[in-house]
């Protein structure tokens, strides 16, 4: 007589893969971090060059001494060791720009407007996009599956930043609508709260309009991809046999399924919250993320710089990580089976 099988409870299932998974992040997070501390003090110039280049007065002599305050003159092995011991502190280190403040607190002014900006622009993109590419499943090979068609096709082919200084001359300055710069107008303290939301409201307009026209097209084709790969499958054609209309397969039955792999690109865009803002934010002049991570670059900034690629780091493998989360909301044939295929 065979001894019965132990069996896992769900929790302790599920606190594993958890473990593990967030073990593999910190490994991932670690090769991530020594890969770009590398390739970072590849580039050429340094702190000290950008710094006594432009002062006569400033010899061989002032460079080396800020060397030494920085810790640049140390081999590079021992500059990330020192680095990474600060970060498993939560220690960004401070600034090399000039005003020697700490990285995290300068990322943390710049934080907010960066992540609601790109979490007003995902929201936008969703509620616009699953309906368009649901729809032109629905009509496949009609007149609303063209015209998307040709939407999507100016959407990828359109650059963002030319769209961005298309909109800036038409609505800032041949109509006046919409301000072309900043986050706020010089009279911004003396609005009432109305007042201050609509301007914050006019200068967010143009920036969030070329955030949500950028994955707008994509994200709709993908969703149209996806729903018409569902359609095809049995269980749906068996719904359609048994008299289900149309439209009730697709709404009830198809589109969850349909969201899987839309889910997989909400979760790769995550990390875009940092890089895709260096565009906009520089040409509209808004102070977030972007813009100071495209200052820290030119300045060899190297706390900086790697203080806004280990945020970019960990948002990608959240990102991950959230993604697998929703495929079990999305799908509860993955959550009875916490995940293996």
């Amino acid at each position: 007589m065979t001894a019965p099988e132990r069996t896992t409870s769900p929790l302790a299932a599920i606190t594993k893969r958890l473990a593990i998974k967030l073990g593999w992040m910190l490994v991932v997070l670690w090769g991530i971090t020594v890969i770009s501390f590398w390739v970072i003090h590849l580039a050429p110039g340094s702190p000290t060059d950008l710094q006594t280049s432009m002062n006569p007065l400033a010899g061989q002599e002032a460079r080396q001494r800020l060397e030494r305050i920085y810790g640049l003159d140390q081999p590079l092995h021992i500059q990330y060791g020192n680095w990474l011991k600060r970060l498993v502190q939560l220690d960004f280190g401070q600034s090399m720009s000039g005003d020697f403040r700490p990285v995290w607190d300068k990322i943390r002014e710049r934080l907010p407007l960066t992540v609601g900006m790109n979490v007003a622009s995902m929201v936008l993109t969703l509620l616009i996009a699953i309906p368009i590419g649901v729809a032109s499943a629905y009509y496949q090979g009609r007149w609303f599956d063209s015209l998307s068609a040709v939407f999507v096709f100016i959407g990828f082919a359109m650059p963002g930043f030319w769209l961005a200084l298309l909109m800036m001359l038409y609505f800032g300055i041949h109509l006046q609508w919409l301000p072309i710069s900043g986050l706020t107008s010089l009279d911004y303290e003396s609005l009432s709260t109305v007042g201050k939301l609509w301007d914050i409201i006019r200068h967010m307009a143009m920036p969030l309009f070329i955030y949500t026209f950028g994955s707008l097209a994509g994200m709709s084709r993908f969703m149209r991809s996806s729903m018409l790969e569902v359609l095809r499958q049995d269980y749906i054609l068996t719904a359609r046999a048994k008299g289900l209309p149309l439209r009730t397969v697709i709404f009830k039955h198809a589109l969850r399924n349909a969201l899987l792999p839309v889910i997989t690109i909400l979760g790769l865009s995550v990390p875009g919250l940092i890089g895709g803002s260096v565009i906009i934010e520089s040409i509209f002049a808004l102070p977030g993320l972007g813009q100071l991570f495209y200052t820290a670059v030119m300045a060899r900034d190297y706390p900086m710089i790697m203080g806004n690629l280990v945020l970019g780091a960990v948002l990608t493998l959240v990102g991950n990580m959230l993604a697998d989360i929703s495929y079990g909301l999305a799908d509860p044939r993955i959550r009875s089976t916490g995940g293996d295929a």
